[in-house]
């Protein structure tokens, strides 16, 4: 299964099996890690742990990440993990977003955790298996881009963008409102890096050549620009 097909089956898994990954399993994740690539002018970096390192994790194993404080690079950090979360789900591991959770050794530079294992929660059977908003109140248009977009997980299901199509070019606005002004944190930063690899993905499917994906402004005035 390709990490596009994921997309449309995809879930946030909170039940885990306690059978450990074997030491090849694990090289094959961290080697994952390392060969993913990061939006323009961006460092960051991860690490894989054990809960038993974790205060309030519930997944066996955890991927760390850090990087320097400015707001881009918390949408890089969820560009990057979004398409290990949809790489450990095509694998047939469970795998979720833990903005509650924390490494128990402090580290300035720690911005939030993949958790991931074994599980026996079974996929999604499709687009149709989602809670999510309409097409309408995300996305200018409705075309397989925008529903690629609209699967995308964030905190609290918010869903805190808005998707703009012009010729060769998707805008993405930040749109914090109501309920997400008390989001935990920047957590709308993580979610949108999370939508773009969502739309990059599925511009690839839709045979796409990707050009530049550029971050401007700052806040809630923060807007991604995908053109290709």
């Amino acid at each position: 299964m390709t990490l596009y097909e994921t997309i449309f089956v995809r879930r946030s898994v909170r039940q885990y099996d306690e059978t450990p990954l074997t030491t090849t399993e694990l090289s094959e994740i961290q080697g994952y890690l390392d060969g993913l690539k990061q939006l323009p002018g961006q460092s960051a970096r991860f690490e894989i742990v054990g809960k038993d390192k974790l205060k309030g994790g519930f997944a066996p194993y955890a991927i760390l990440a850090y990087s320097n404080e400015d707001e881009k690079s918390w949408v890089n950090i969820g560009y990057m993990l979004q398409g290990v979360d949809l790489w450990l789900q095509s694998q047939g591991f469970g795998s979720v977003w833990c903005g509650m959770a924390t490494p128990l050794e402090k580290n300035p530079e720690y911005r939030i955790l993949l958790g991931f294992g074994q599980t026996n929660v079974p996929l999604r059977t499709g687009e149709d298996d989602f809670k999510r908003k309409e097409i309408t109140e995300m996305s200018n248009e409705d075309n397989p881009i925008a529903h690629a977009a609209r699967l995308a997980p964030s905190a609290v299901n918010f869903q805190p963008w808005f998707l703009t199509f012009s010729e060769g070019q998707v805008e993405v606005k930040v749109k914090v409102r109501g309920v997400g002004r008390v989001l935990p944190g920047k957590l709308w930063l993580f979610d949108t890096g999370i939508v773009l690899k969502h739309i990059e993905l599925a511009l690839m499917h839709e045979d796409k050549t990707l050009n530049e994906i550029s971050l401007k402004g700052s806040g809630k005035r923060l807007s991604a620009i995908v053109n290709y």
